[in-house]
């Protein structure tokens, strides 16, 4: 574990912290005026690896081969040329800062970190990091990597969780979620409604863009059941008809080691190392799409409901009877950022008709795939 410092004067801007993973929706906008909860777990940190905030440079200005070196194989909007390296964090864990008040951006509703850096050491007043907490934004504090420093917390060790470990007491996330239709609400009282979770939204768009690079533009077909309902859809739209198929599976932790024909598995993301889930057998050809270990868990166990309602006292081991929670009413669309943002980054969009899809991309959400 570790506590960041100021790197002009040495003060503690943060509580002992983890490193995790960088949540697959750390950069996601989801809606129009929503209120977004915390993206990090308190206790937790993740790097953004990539330069990412302001100063951004548009397409036009970049060096095709440039964006190539640093892994972007198709145009985007803009590139940022901010330092690579931030640490995100929830706002709860920061201390020894103060905002920094002309920097709010162009925010609606809060924060949203279009000025740069708005939050300062309280100490030597040196800009440390960015607050994010605007509408349809996950509310989150950067930290910048060149105005930090890491140093370790004495006594305290954490280390990550094997596979089997993380089946025994890893939590599921849960495919829909109450959505507050303004802020201050609760977000369980009666300004609020069910929609797809944003985490699977983007979950779908990141995993959408693997299984499109692994298809070689053949089918590609899902499981049955909740998979085929958050990706099938989709994949139909975007993939030629007819032909042999593809199929994609799902592996892991719990199930039973994959066909030696099955080429195209959907596996999990550690949520601590950030690493994919491997078979058994290292030397498989298999492409491995990631699916966050959350959503993953929830594909393979769904909480189940009592089927019966059961009468006087609860007996152990029987789950209370109260009713499911409610089904969004609309059909799964992934998230079209995210699925921009992983596929741009995968080699194989440089093929014509993987470039023609993220050229047409406004018509796909339109449509209803995105």
């Amino acid at each position: 574990m570790f506590v960041f410092v100021c790197a002009g004067c040495g003060a503690e801007l943060t509580a002992p912290l983890s490193e995790v993973a960088l949540p697959v929706h750390a950069h996601q906008k989801f809606g129009n005026g929503l209120q977004l909860p915390v993206l990090m777990e308190s206790g937790t940190f993740a790097v953004e690896p990539e330069p990412w905030g302001p100063p951004w440079r548009r397409w036009e200005e970049t060096d095709p081969d440039e964006a190539a070196a640093r892994g972007i194989y198709a145009p985007v909007y803009a590139l940022s040329d901010g330092a690579p390296g931030a640490i995100v964090m929830a706002p709860g864990d920061t201390g020894g800062t103060v905002l920094i008040p002309d920097k709010r951006g162009g925010a609606c509703c809060g924060m949203d970190g279009g000025d740069g850096p708005n939050m300062a050491c309280e100490a030597c007043r040196l800009p440390v990091a960015t607050r994010i907490d605007d509408c349809s934004l996950w509310q989150a504090v950067w930290l910048a990597p060149n105005a930090v420093r890491r140093h370790p917390a004495d006594g305290i060790d954490a280390t990550p969780l094997s596979w089997a470990e993380l089946m025994a007491g890893g939590r599921s996330t849960p495919p829909s979620d109450p959505i507050t239709n303004s802020w201050g609400s609760s977000r369980l009282g009666l300004d609020h409604f069910w929609a797809w979770s944003p985490q699977w939204e983007a979950a779908a768009g990141q995993a959408l863009a693997h299984l499109l690079a692994a298809s070689q533009r053949r089918p590609v077909t899902v499981p049955d059941g909740l998979t085929a309902q958050v990706f099938q859809r989709a994949l139909d739209a975007l993939l030629p008809a007819g032909g042999p198929t593809r199929p994609a599976v799902l592996a892991g932790p719990d199930l039973p080691v994959p066909d030696e024909d099955a080429d195209i598995l959907l596996v999990p993301i550690h949520p601590q190392t950030g690493q994919l889930w491997r078979p058994p057998d290292s030397a498989t050809s298999a492409y491995r799409v990631p699916l966050p270990f959350g959503v993953w868990r929830w594909m393979i166990y769904p909480d189940p409901h009592l089927p019966t309602l059961a009468s006087g006292v609860m007996p152990d081991g029987v789950l209370r009877d109260d009713p499911p929670a409610p089904r969004p009413r609309q059909l799964f669309r992934a998230d079209p950022g995210t699925f921009q943002h992983t596929l741009v980054r995968l080699p194989a969009a440089r093929a014509p008709w993987l470039r023609e899809i993220l050229e047409t991309h406004t018509q796909h959400t339109q449509a209803g795939i995105f």
